[in-house]
C-alpha cells in the first residue's frame, strides 16, 4: 500500500505536517471541498499568490518570492510585450483555424525558420504540451504502423491517457503501456566513466529489439533533450545522435520534446535538440510558447505528416486561436529583441559557477550540472557512494521557500534540486538563489 509520502512530490504540502495560519487552513479546506482530492499544493507552507512581475511572485501581504522554477511563463510573469499583444488581439478578434487569418501563418513561418538544417515543414497547434505529445504519437503510429514507444526511466511527457502511459515519472500508480520500453537516463554522475553516447545508443537498440521480439513495431523514441524529469542531464552535445539514428533505421520516428528545453532555455540555440546535431521527425512544444497563454504545438516533416493529413481529420477548437497566436508571436519578438538566449547563457553561467563553488563547502552537494538557465543540484548523504538524500532535498526546497526563493526537485531519487528560472533572470537575482541555497544547506546541516 502506498503511503502519502510515496504519493506526493518531494516538495508537496502534506496535511497535518505543518502548523498553518487559520486563514490559510480555511482556504485549503475550501479548495479541497470545491476541487476534490486529486490536486496538489507545493511546499509545506503553501503559497497564496496574487500578482506576478518578471521573475517575482507576490503574496497578499506584498512579500516577493523569486520564482526560480516556473517554465510556463518562461519570459517572466506578466511580460509586457506578451500581455499587450494579448489585450490588443482580444479587443479585435478571437476566432479559430476554420477561418483564414495572417497570424497563424506568420507564426508557422517564424517557427519553421528557427529550425534550419532540418526537414521540418509544417506546424500544427494544440493548447498544451500534453496535447502536442498526444498528437505527435498519433502521427507516429500512422506513419510507422507501429505502437512501440521508447522513453527514459523517469521521463515526463504529459497527462493524456495515451501520453501518461509513457510518462514514468507520474509514478507507480499510473501504469505504463505494454507497448512502452524504458531505457536508463544518461546519468553521467552515476556512469562510472562510461561513454554515455555509446551506452544510450546500445540501450535504445536493445529496447527496439525487445519490442520487435514481442511483436510490437517501433513507432517512436521521445526524449526531452535535457532530460529534465530524469534529473537535468545536459551531457555532452551530440551524444543523442546514435540513439536517434538507431530508431530512424528501425522505421520509427524521433520526437524531440521541447516543452522544457525549448525557446532558448539552453542559452545555445532556440531548441534543445539543436545541440545534438540530430534531425527530428517531430518537435513538440508547450505553454512557454505563449508565456502561459494556452498555446502549444508541433513541427513535423512533410513525409511524416503526409498520410496522417490525408486520412485523419484534425481540429482543435481553441488551438491556434488568434489571441494565442498573438501571444506566441510576441514571445518570439521578446526573445529576439531582449536577446534572451544570450541572457540565458550569461546568467546561467553565473548561476552554475556560484552553485558549483558552494560544493567546496557543502558535502551534501554531490553534483552540479546544467546548461543555460537550467541547473540541477544533486544532493547526497554520502559523496563516495553517491547516495540520494531525498529528506535533505525536501528540507532545502522548503527552507528556500521561507527565504523567498522558489524551486522544486526531480529525478528518480527525488534528490535533485530543479532550478529553472524565467529567461529574464538577472545576475543579481541569480546571486540571490546562490545565497539562499548556501544558507539553506548550512541550516539543514
Amino acid at each position: 500500500m502506498k503511503t502519502t509520502e510515496d504519493f506526493n512530490m518531494v516538495n508537496a504540502y502534506i496535511p497535518g505536517r505543518a502548523t498553518l495560519e487559520p486563514g490559510t487552513e480555511a482556504m485549503i479546506g475550501r479548495r479541497n471541498a470545491l476541487l476534490g482530492p486529486a490536486y496538489r499544493l507545493m511546499y509545506e507552507h503553501p503559497l497564496h499568490i496574487v500578482r506576478g512581475e518578471g521573475a517575482w511572485l507576490i503574496d497578499p501581504q506584498g512579500r516577493r518570492y523569486l520564482d526560480a522554477y516556473n517554465n510556463v511563463t518562461s519570459l517572466g510573469h506578466c511580460h509586457p510585450t506578451v500581455t499587450e499583444a494579448i489585450c490588443r488581439q482580444v479587443r479585435t478578434l478571437a476566432t479559430n483555424t476554420r477561418y483564414l487569418h495572417d497570424s497563424i501563418l506568420e507564426l508557422a513561418e517564424r517557427l519553421l525558420a528557427s529550425v534550419p538544417g532540418t526537414d521540418l515543414a509544417h506546424l500544427m497547434l494544440t493548447c498544451t504540451g500534453s496535447e502536442a505529445n498526444d498528437l505527435a504519437y498519433r502521427i507516429a503510429q500512422v506513419r510507422t504502423g507501429g505502437t512501440g514507444v521508447i522513453v527514459t526511466d523517469t521521463a515526463y511527457h504529459g497527462i493524456t491517457d495515451a501520453v501518461s502511459k509513457f510518462s514514468p515519472s507520474l509514478g507507480a500508480s499510473v501504469d505504463l503501456g505494454a507497448h512502452v520500453r524504458m531505457v536508463p537516463a544518461p546519468r553521467q554522475y552515476h556512469a562510472g566513466g562510461a561513454d554515455l553516447s555509446e551506452r544510450f545508443t546500445r540501450d535504445v537498440e536493445a529496447a527496439i529489439a525487445d519490442l520487435k521480439r514481442h511483436g510490437i513495431r517501433p513507432a517512436a523514441l521521445i526524449v526531452d533533450s535535457v532530460f529534465t524529469s530524469d534529473g537535468i542531464l545536459p551531457n555532452a552535445p551530440g551524444f543523442l545522435k546514435g540513439a536517434v539514428e538507431a530508431m530512424q533505421r528501425a522505421g520509427g520516428v524521433f520526437i524531440a520534446d521541447e516543452v522544457q528545453p525549448g525557446f532558448g532555455r539552453t542559452g545555445e540555440h532556440l531548441w534543445g535538440f539543436q545541440r545534438h546535431g540530430v534531425r527530428p521527425d517531430i518537435v513538440t512544444m508547450g505553454k512557454p510558447m505563449g508565456n502561459g497563454q494556452p498555446i502549444a504545438g508541433l513541427l513535423a516533416t512533410a513525409d511524416v505528416l503526409a498520410e496522417f493529413g490525408r486520412n485523419s481529420r484534425y481540429f482543435n477548437t481553441f488551438a491556434g486561436n488568434t489571441v494565442s497566436c498573438a501571444a506566441a508571436l510576441a514571445v518570439l519578438d521578446a526573445i529576439e529583441q531582449e536577446r534572451l538566449v544570450a541572457n540565458a547563457a550569461a546568467v546561467g553561467r553565473v548561476l552554475y559557477d556560484g552553485i558549483a563553488a558552494l560544493a567546496r563547502r557543502h558535502e551534501a552537494i554531490g553534483d552540479v550540472r546544467g546548461v543555460g538557465l537550467f541547473v540541477g543540484v544533486e544532493l547526497v548523504s554520502d559523496r563516495h557512494a553517491r547516495t540520494p538524500n531525498r529528506a535533505l532535498t525536501s528540507l532545502v526546497v522548503n527552507k528556500m521557500r521561507e527565504k523567498g526563493v522558489l524551486l522544486s526537485a526531480c529525478a528518480t531519487g527525488h534528490n535533485v534540486l530543479k532550478i529553472r528560472p524565467p529567461l529574464v533572470l538577472s545576475a543579481q537575482q541569480a546571486a540571490m538563489v546562490i545565497a539562499a541555497l548556501d544558507e539553506s544547506l548550512s541550516e539543514a546541516r
